[in-house]
This record gives structure tokens, sequence and C-alpha cells, in this order.
């Protein structure tokens, strides 16, 4: 099962460690978006509470990233590569 489109969020950062380091949270809270919400997890959605940080960052280091990215409808992820 695909936990989008967190994982693909946490990727294009560098993965979980440098995702926690933007944002100033513990690993294990980044680790958490890519977990089944059975598990404990947010099933794949990043807390929008984080979204603008993510997006600053992005912007700052050239990394291709769209507030849409972060959308998720039924079993599609919305963002910049299906635009």
């Amino acid at each position: 099962m695909a936990l989008e489109p967190a994982q693909t969020i946490i990727q294009r950062f560098g993965g979980p460690s440098a995702v926690a380091s933007i944002l100033g949270v513990h690993r294990t809270r980044v680790s958490n978006w890519q977990r089944e919400r059975a598990k404990g997890g947010t099933g794949g959605t990043i807390p929008q509470r984080y979204h603008v940080a993510l997006l600053a960052h992005a912007q700052e280091k050239g990394i291709a990233l769209v507030a849409a990215d972060f959308l998720q409808v039924g079993s599609e992820q919305i963002g910049a590569s299906s635009l």
C-alpha cells in the first residue's frame, strides 16, 4: 500500500531525517506519516501545520513542490506531476 503523498514528498527532501531536521521535529514523527492509520501513522497525510515550512524550504532549495502535492483525492495524488 502506497502511503502517498507523504512518501513522495519525504523522498524529495532526502528522507525522514532530512525532513525532521527542516521542521525541528523528531524523525519518528516524520516516519509516522508513512505508516498506516491502523498502525499509529497518518496514512500518508502530512499534517497541515508543516505544509508552509516544507513549501518554503522547497522553494529555497529548488525542490519541486507545490501546495497541491499535499492533497490526495481518493487513491490519486494531485500535484505538479499531475498537472
